[in-house]
Parts: structure tokens; C-alpha cells; sequence
């Protein structure tokens, strides 16, 4: 069954030691336990989103998602978290397959640090000349991600990526394509290009197996494209990466925060690493807010732009054989005409 897409995505699922090159994007207070497992069970690569977690509570996440899955699973590590090693040093006790840097080029020593214990570095590349940079650096994959996806996002677009990034570095590196992935006619198109497989994070953010509050993935049932907006960056001496989330009061908080930030930064009560940070805690809060208690007009709402193809509650079984049949579909009827 899928014997086109399996084909395509061979090269991606041996690398993850999965059945299907389909990553689930690492979305903070998503991906936990209950959905990485899912997915990872249902032959996909579950991926849980460590964030602004301590050391204590990603072991503990670590630990219960291995209770619940004997299929491989990797971690999310955010590349500016001042306890990053300490987080490496985690995985490595727990043999974790896969670990991914994001949001931002890895410190020195973390790339090292990770290989070192076994298992093989994802890195995000949001350019061709850094793709090749963290290839040399000792990456093992890269994901190129577009600005369509939800939470933190570059200024390109996915397919522009794509054009721009496969033909260069896919016949000899393992490439993963993500942003703005709702069916599976887009993922036979990047595998036609080269792809090593593909993520996706909006279409798994309201799978039942999902812990997200029922008032969030009203939300997104809700929503069409043009709802997940861009939050825009006030100051330009503030360098803010963007965050893609559904327009609502919440929104307008974070233009606060930045202005906020900003004076503090100007009058010297705190330096731009801590800056940076207490923009992250505050959208690891506001995001808490939306996931766990379903506050989705205070809280962010964090959705990619195919959150309109996001239109139910499906088990993630079922999205995985969705995707994989309309794929197998589209390669099909590419061969046809």
C-alpha cells in the first residue's frame, strides 16, 4: 500500500526508523507525551517540544512518552535556552534517537554534545548558505520550514524554500520540507523535489489524542488562512522572530511586551540575551493559556496558514492514512497524464 510514497520517503523513514517520513512539527504544550506517542505509533516521528522546560520536567516528559511508545521519537531543544546542555545531557541519558536545535544557529559544542551521545542532529536551515554551514557543523538533516507555518517562522515562503534549497542540497543530504502543509498533493510535491519527507504541525494541533482544550480546536475549526497572521516587530533594535498565530487580543498583548522590552533594554535594566528570553516566556505563557485552559482570546493561538484545512477532531491514525492516500493519489495521476 503507498508503494509510490513509500518509495519517495524511504531514504527520510530510515533515517527517523519510522514507517513514514511525516514529522510532527514540535508545538510547546502540544507536543507532549500523549500526541508524540500517538503519532509515533501510528508510523509517523512524534516529536516533543521541550520549550521553556527544566531539565526535571523534560526527563519526566521523556520517560512517560517512552511508557506509552516503542517507536523512536526525537526532542525539540530551542538553541537559547540557558540550560541547553544540561537538556542535551538529558536525552542522552535517555537515548533519544533524534534531537532538534531551533531558533537559532547551535551554540558551540551542542551539535558535538549531541552526537557524541549517539543520537543525530535536525537542524532548521531558513537558508541555503546556513543549511550548508550547519551540514558542515555536523547536521545530519535539515528541515526547511516557510513562513506559512504556525508559531515562530522566517520571512520566506515554503515553496520558494523548495526551489531554492532542494535541487542544491537533496540528492546528497536528507531535507525535510515544512510550512503550510495541509494535504498530501503537497507532500507528493516536495518528494517529487527531493524532499527526504515532510513536517507538519497545524494539521496533528486538534488530533483527539491531542491534550489541546476543546476551545482551542474550536478555534481552529473556526479559522481560514488569512486568520493566522504574522505578529509584527516594533522595535528594530529588538531582533523578535515573528510568530504566526490567529488574530486576537492576545496579538495585540505582544506588541505591548515588545514596547515593554524595548524601554528596558534602552535604559540598560536588561541585556538583549534576557531580552529575547522574556519574550519567549511570554509566549510560552500566552500559548499555555490558549492550549491548556482555552483562553483563545488572551491567549496565542499559534496556527499555520492551512489551519482552513483543519476542519475536525480526527485520530491521528487517521490523518497520517489521509495524507498518505491523497499523496499516493497525486503521484499516481502525475504518472497517468
Amino acid at each position: 500500500m503507498y508503494e509510490r510514497t513509500k518509495a519517495l520517503m524511504a531514504r527520510g523513514a530510515n533515517f527517523l526508523g519510522s514507517d513514514w517520513a511525516i514529522l510532527c512539527g514540535a508545538m510547546s504544550w502540544v507536543s507532549e507525551r500523549n500526541l508524540v506517542s500517538a503519532i509515533s505509533n501510528a508510523g509517523g516521528f512524534g516529536v516533543i517540544a521541550c520549550g521553556a522546560m527544566t531539565p526535571e520536567l523534560l526527563d519526566t516528559e521523556i520517560a512517560a512518552t517512552r511508557a506509552l511508545t516503542g517507536k523512536p521519537f526525537g526532542v525539540n531543544l530551542i538553541t537559547m535556552h540557558p540550560q541547553l546542555f544540561d537538556l542535551i545531557a538529558v536525552c542522552a541519558r535517555h537515548r533519544v534517537s533524534h534531537v532538534v536545535l531551533a531558533g537559532g544557529i547551535p551554540p558551540k559544542g551542542s551539535v558535538e554534545a549531541i552526537k557524541d551521545s549517539g543520537a543525530k542532529v535536525i537542524c532548521f536551515a531558513p537558508t541555503l548558505a546556513l543549511g550548508k554551514k550547519l551540514l558542515r557543523s555536523g547536521a545530519d538533516a535539515l528541515v526547511i520550514e516557510g513562513m506559512e507555518a504556525g508559531g515562530h517562522i522566517g520571512p520566506v515562503s515554503t515553496s520558494v524554500l523548495a526551489q531554492e534549497i532542494l535541487p542544491e542540497l537533496a540528492a546528497d543530504h536528507l531535507v525535510f520540507v515544512a510550512g503550510g502543509i495541509g494535504r498530501g498533493g503537497a507532500i507528493a510535491g516536495y518528494l517529487e523535489m527531493g524532499a527526504a519527507g515532510v513536517q507538519l504541525g497545524t494539521r496533528f494541533a486538534c488530533a483527539s489524542e491531542s491534550i489541546a482544550h476543546p476551545d482551542f480546536k474550536k478555534a481552529f475549526f473556526r479559522a481560514s488562512a488569512r486568520d493566522a497572521v504574522a505578529s509584527v516587530q516594533v522595535d528594530p533594535r529588538l531582533p523578535v522572530i515573528p510568530v504566526r498565530a490567529l488574530k486576537n487580543k492576545g496579538t495585540e498583548e505582544f506588541t505591548a511586551k515588545q514596547i515593554e522590552v524595548a524601554k528596558l533594554l534602552d535604559s540598560g535594566g536588561i541585556d538583549m540575551g534576557e531580552a529575547q528570553l522574556q519574550i519567549e516566556h511570554f509566549w510560552a505563557g500566552a500559548l499555555r493559556r490558549a492550549v491548556i485552559d482555552g483562553d483563545v482570546e488572551a491567549g496565542s493561538v499559534m496556527a499555520g496558514q492551512s489551519v482552513g484545512m483543519v476542519t475536525r477532531e480526527e485520530p491521528v491514525a487517521e490523518i497520517i492514512a489521509t495524507l498518505l492516500g491523497e499523496c499516493e493519489a497525486a503521484l499516481a495521476q502525475r504518472r497517468a497524464a
